[in-house]
């Protein structure tokens, strides 16, 4: 199967990759590297297209003779859309649907897997938050997600052309490129100073191993019942913040003093996101493999092993993460 990956050499993008190639797909890899690194697809045998998916011509050729676009390109860090709104909506939003329109066009392609954010809901309103649960996104992120999102479904009703979409729940593992927060408080418990300094602890999320995710993605283009269908993606349980730390500190060997530092406290949070995955087990015949603390293990040896430098394609971005930055 000839299959196009946009941010293919991303956190879930180049997971996503492989296992497409594991499975005897010819995969096709566009991605600007914005974020998304090339080792990430150095030992894998995809083609790789450098270009951004606002770039319609660019779009068009890399859509020329495939038969399935899975798209994950986006700009996806929450705090980078506080200061960059207008980017956010032009490689989320208008980007998205050039993919989509040239999928519609092409005349070869003939399914679209996009992959969207449990951001969309905002914070839970009932526990566990299936696919009609109300959508209130609570940054400039999650709503750029969410009319991408709505804009995909609609020219899918109004074409009749055939696509998925994904709602994943946080996900985490090796290859991560942003400083979500497992690699934020990872890192900074390996880092040996006994403090830990975090934003709002008493928060919780649903996360999900980047290798179900991505196994998850593919099973999405393969169901013909889950054609026309939005699915989330999560594992189904959520964990505060403050305990995950703790969960971290004990995987490390260490030990902390918790810091609550008010720079870390985002504006609107989300306070907590549980994932009902009921209709994924149904459509997907999917469910979560990797218990959190297998999947934390894995995260952290990753992070041992690897110098990370996350890299932000905005020159202001807030104090917290630049820190972070090269």
């Amino acid at each position: 199967m000839r299959v196009v990956v946009t941010g293919g050499a991303g956190f879930i993008g180049s997971e996503l990759t492989k296992q497409l190639l594991c499975n005897g797909a010819e995969v096709t890899v566009l991605d600007n590297f914005s974020s998304g690194k090339e080792e990430h697809l150095a030992d894998l045998s995809a083609r790789i297209v450098r270009g951004d998916i606002c770039d319609r011509k660019k779009v068009a050729e890399c859509m020329k003779d495939q038969e399935i676009v899975y798209h994950l390109a986006a700009l996806p860090f929450i705090p980078d859309s506080y200061v960059n709104p207008e980017e956010f909506f032009r490689v989320n939003v208008e980007g998205s649907i050039n993919l989509m329109w040239e999928a519609i066009q092409s005349g070869s392609v003939r399914r679209l897997v996009y992959v969207s954010s449990s951001e969309v809901y905002g914070t839970a309103q009932r526990i566990p938050m299936n696919e009609d649960h109300p959508t209130q996104p609570h940054s400039t992120y999650a709503v750029s997600k969410l009319a991408a999102d709505r804009t995909i479904f609609t020219l899918h009703k109004e074409h009749g052309f055939p696509m998925v979409i994904l709602r994943l729940f946080n996900t985490y593992g090796p290859n991560i490129t942003q400083p979500y927060i497992i690699p934020e408080i990872a890192i900074q418990l390996l880092e040996g100073s006994g403090r830990l300094a975090l934003g709002n602890v008493d928060s919780s999320r649903d996360f999900t191993f980047v290798e179900d995710a991505a196994r998850a993605i593919i099973l999405s283009s393969l169901s013909n019942e889950a054609i026309g269908e939005v699915i989330n993606v999560g594992s189904g349980r959520d964990i505060r913040i403050g305990d995950l730390a703790n969960r971290l500190a004990g995987i490390i060997g260490t030990r902390f003093i918790l810091e609550k530092d008010p720079s870390r406290f985002r504006p609107y949070d989300v306070n907590r996101l549980v994932c009902d995955n009921s209709k994924a087990m149904r459509l997907l015949e999917w469910k979560p493999e990797v218990e959190l603390d297998v999947g934390l293990r894995q995260t952290v040896d990753w992070i041992r092993q690897h110098r990370i430098t996350f890299k932000s394609p905005f020159k202001g971005c807030h104090a917290w993460y630049r820190r972070l930055a090269p």
